[in-house]
């Protein structure tokens, strides 16, 4: 009852719903303390594999989402989602397997660092991308907007426990070692995928029977939709210029970080702490403002606040180019994305079909994504080749992020009609 009453001021849910936004949370927080155990590895890798080839990683990423992407198309469009959800983290279990098995025989070259870190790149997205379907499925857009930012919060406190293990666990346990930490928490979140499958059956059995059919349509029936779907279109542009940015503050982070520490470990422990202190924010933000800045100011205003808080981090960083800048402004922008932006994100998906969200979604959190990280970072570089220094990229990335913010406000108001419609913005199927 304690229990209860305390959760009750922290989310406002409703009778039937605790058992689902409790099995939520921790799936969240079994996919997120798995990826954050192997998150300081893969920067590690990045480095190790050499600054000046990030662009080739980003790119090789991309090229990974591409030949991915349709398969996904291929098992969402004929297996129900019982069975698609774990075989997608079985998959990437039996991955971790195969790293774990090449970094213990030592096998430890810069094509298998940059390899690992492609793969991270990949499996991170997936992961999250399969889990938020799930959740825009699981839940209808009222509940979405209540619930939401204290499901995502749940990753936040398995993304604050995974740099923990990872910093306190690397030295003692072995860095190879913790990638069987991490496919063992994959594991757990199957248990529960299965636990919230019988929930739904439990509280919903007519919505759960017909959510758990094939999705149906084509391989690329995700693509065609988004192709035919402004709405959609809109997403696509707010992502690409988030990967822009967040991009460019990345390689911005490994010239800086290169140049301020000479050893690896040091490297890996200011990575590890950079996201310790990200997600500490970042659940103390889904927890305690998300649902109140949603139910306050709306979709619209709350997509913008992100963006307006970015293009004042980067004129801080064109002016002061040092560690210290770039570490507060990263932490910030991770936090702010993380426990604002992202979750308001998802809700965008809640007014779309089923196709859309699982294949669409997909295929815009994957191959949209990483194409906007592989594009932004040959600009980076060319910028660089053409000598511009650290401040003159930093304010270059000042209009991109007031172009982030229009966006993000078209969205949210195309969302809020869609909504007080209570129509789909489209209702096409995929050839």
């Amino acid at each position: 009852m304690r229990g209860s009453t305390l959760l009750r001021r922290l989310v406002d849910f409703k009778p039937g719903e605790v058992a689902a936004l409790l099995w939520s949370f921790s799936y969240f927080f079994c996919l997120l303390c798995s990826y954050y155990i192997l998150r300081p590895l893969r920067d590690e890798m990045g480095i190790q594999g050499g600054v000046s080839n990030l662009q080739w990683v980003f790119s090789g990423t991309f090229i990974a989402m591409l030949l991915a992407v349709p398969l996904f198309g291929a098992l969402a469009a004929r297996l129900p989602r019982r069975r698609l959800l774990p075989l997608v983290y079985y998959f990437f279990i039996f991955n971790l397997l195969v790293f774990f098995l090449l970094l213990k025989s030592d096998i430890a070259t810069a094509a298998v660092a940059r390899a690992f870190f492609i793969w991270v790149s990949v499996f991170n997205l997936f992961v999250v991308s399969v889990f938020w379907s799930y959740m825009a499925d699981l839940y209808n857009n009222e509940q979405a907007r209540r619930l939401f930012g204290f499901i995502a919060a749940g990753g936040s406190a398995g993304a604050v426990i995974g740099p923990l293990v990872t910093a306190s666990l690397a030295r003692s346990l072995g860095v190879v070692n913790l990638l069987l930490v991490s496919a063992a928490l994959l594991l757990l979140a199957i248990i529960c995928i299965r636990a919230l499958a019988r929930w739904a059956v439990g509280e919903q059995p007519a919505r759960a029977a017909h959510q758990d059919r094939p999705i149906g349509g084509g391989i690329l029936g995700g693509v065609w939709l988004v192709l035919r779907s402004p709405y959609l279109l809109g997403i696509c542009v707010y992502i690409l210029l988030y990967t822009m940015l967040s991009t460019f503050l990345y390689f911005e982070q490994a010239r800086i970080v290169a140049d301020s520490f000479s050893d690896s470990a040091s490297r890996t422990r200011l990575f590890a702490l950079m996201d310790l202190g990200v997600n500490a924010l970042t659940i103390l933000g889904q927890v305690l403002v998300t649902a109140r800045i949603i139910a306050h100011f709306g979709v619209s205003v709350t997509l913008a606040l992100i963006p307006a808080a970015v293009a004042l981090g980067f004129l801080a960083l064109a002016a002061f180019p040092t560690l210290a800048v770039l570490v507060t402004f990263q932490i910030v922008r991770r936090a702010g994305n993380f426990a604002v932006a992202r979750p308001t994100r998802e809700i965008l998906y809640t007014v779309v079909s089923r196709e859309q969200k699982y294949k669409s979604k997909n295929f815009i959190d994957t191959v949209v994504y990483r194409g906007g990280d592989a594009i932004s970072g040959w600009l980076y570089t060319g910028l660089a080749a053409a000598g511009m220094g650290l401040s003159a990229i930093a304010l270059v990335a000042v209009p991109v992020a007031l172009a982030w913010l229009y966006t993000g406000v078209a969205l949210g108001r195309e969302q809020e009609t869609l909504r007080a419609r209570g129509e789909q913005p489209t209702q096409l199927s995929s050839p």
